[in-house]
């Protein structure tokens, strides 16, 4: 029985700290440094009891094979943590023919969405290109909304570091 929950601490341990390491560099690659270091304070801290119960018992095979599937499965985990977490904001590039981007610009600013367009030429003519920052947790409801109205519309997703001015409704982001 212990030997089994040596397995499920090292397990336990590993899907953690790598889940913690996911985050922390979500949020530094955010510019969010300070969360990153507190992250990163706990992180270690979980990693060094994990490591540690490996090393010193190196004469059991199962503790490295538990060790890599606990580091497996926490990638797993911390890339699902990162998405239900939605932290900071994307900017949506959405190139439609003209009418259709002037229907949709009219109604995402409706919606309390700052959008900037601009002109483009495509292979088939002119197209409206519509610029959207929007937070992460609210791109979902976005994506409906354009696929709905616009089956037809390019759609580019960027990861936005930062956001400074702009029209951003502060309920909406």
């Amino acid at each position: 029985m212990e030997l089994i929950l040596g397995y499920l601490f090292i397990f336990g341990a590993r899907v953690v700290d790598v889940s913690l390491a996911t985050v922390r560099m979500l949020m530094i690659v955010r510019g969010r440094r300070l969360e990153a270091a507190f992250i990163g304070f706990f992180e270690v801290i979980v990693y060094i009891w994990a490591l540690g119960r490996v090393v010193s018992q190196l004469s059991n095979p199962v503790n490295l094979i538990v060790y890599a599937l606990g580091f497996a499965t926490g990638n797993y985990v911390g890339s699902l943590l990162e998405e239900r977490l939605a932290m900071g904001y994307v900017t949506l590039q959405v190139i439609a023919r003209e009418e259709t981007g002037r229907f949709l610009t009219e109604g995402l600013r409706q919606r309390g969405f700052g959008v900037t367009t601009y002109l483009g030429e495509g292979k088939e003519g002119s197209k409206i290109i519509l610029l959207v920052s929007v937070k992460r947790k609210l791109l979902p409801g976005v994506m409906k909304y354009i696929d709905r109205e616009a089956q037809d519309a390019f759609i580019t997703i960027l990861d936005t570091r930062r956001l400074v001015g702009g029209v951003l409704d502060p309920k909406r982001g």
